[in-house]
């Protein structure tokens, strides 16, 4: 199946400063990939680029097309929630649902309706009256209800409490994601969507540092777990990051740990947050365990 991203030697920058740097990576249908990285990282410069806001260096095809100099077909087929999303204060929700059927010609009026049926939000409140969380609800919902194949997620959930957060990504994975369709979502709640995940993608000043599925990722990676007194020896095996899990101190390797160091300590399975802070951690600020 051909990818719906493809990009080649991807780059970006702002007079001197390098927000995107040589990004090779595609992006395959059924996929949900996280888009991880620290805040300046590059992760929305990024998503820009995407859906066509910023022209880049490089090869990039997003459903087959240009995203800039073909950026109205891609939109018909694509849904985008930037990070600074609004939504009209003064609109009534069933107006937003009709302006959304003479906007883009793949929204579906009654999916919309059935999508909104999941949450708290009525067709006849006024965004103006809606918390956050049931904004970004709103949004989902009339996004989702788009005959899309992708979807790019920024930060969507920033700002909302955990319960909000849950009920926006258990109607994106039920009524979104069937298998053929993407998302590529940026977050910082990282442990919340772990779970969700298929791939998962790390920026770090720019650069790609990893691209992996999270099958992969769990063959990969290792963790060991050990005795404070071993900490030295453990150090010797060159981890990729000490840190501590559940009281104890460990060590996360890219690979199997060298013989040396196996025997000291319990393999366990590393989180995703903890892989996040070995490769885009600075080595000088890296805590010392023992």
């Amino acid at each position: 199946m051909n990818p719906l991203i493809e990009a080649r030697h991807l780059g970006l920058h702002y007079g001197r400063k390098a927000a995107l740097q040589d990004l090779n990576f595609s992006i395959a249908p059924g996929r949900v990939v996280g888009l991880l990285g620290h805040n300046g990282a590059g992760k929305t410069t990024l998503m820009k680029t995407l859906v066509g806001l910023k022209r880049a260096q490089g090869e990039l095809k997003v459903l087959g097309l240009d995203p800039v100099t073909q950026r109205g077909d891609l939109l018909s087929s694509l849904c985008y929630i930037p990070d600074v999303a609004v939504l009209p204060r003064w609109a009534k929700v069933s107006e937003l649902v009709t302006l959304m059927g003479g906007l883009q010609p793949k929204f579906s009026a009654e999916r919309a309706h059935a999508l909104l049926r999941r949450t708290s939000v009525g067709l006849n409140d006024k965004v103006k009256h809606l918390s956050k969380g049931m904004v970004t609800q709103l949004h989902l919902a009339l996004i989702a209800a788009i005959d899309a194949r992708l979807m790019i997620l920024d930060e969507p959930t920033l700002g909302l409490d955990v319960m909000s957060r849950k009920s926006f990504y258990e109607m994106l994975i039920d009524e979104w994601c069937d298998g053929e369709r993407s998302v590529l979502i940026s977050t910082h709640q990282v442990e919340e969507v772990e779970s969700l995940l298929s791939d998962v993608m790390m920026l770090d000043e720019g650069r790609l540092v990893l691209n992996i599925s999270l099958e992969e990722m769990d063959s990969r990676f290792v963790a060991l777990s050990h005795d404070p007194e071993a900490a030295e020896a453990v150090a010797a095996g060159h981890p990729l990051l000490r840190y501590r899990m559940a009281g104890r101190p460990a060590a996360l390797f890219d690979g199997v740990p060298p013989e040396t160091v196996a025997h000291l300590g319990q393999r366990v399975r590393p989180s995703l947050v903890d892989l996040f802070m070995a490769l885009t951690r600075k080595p000088e600020i890296q805590p010392r365990e023992g």
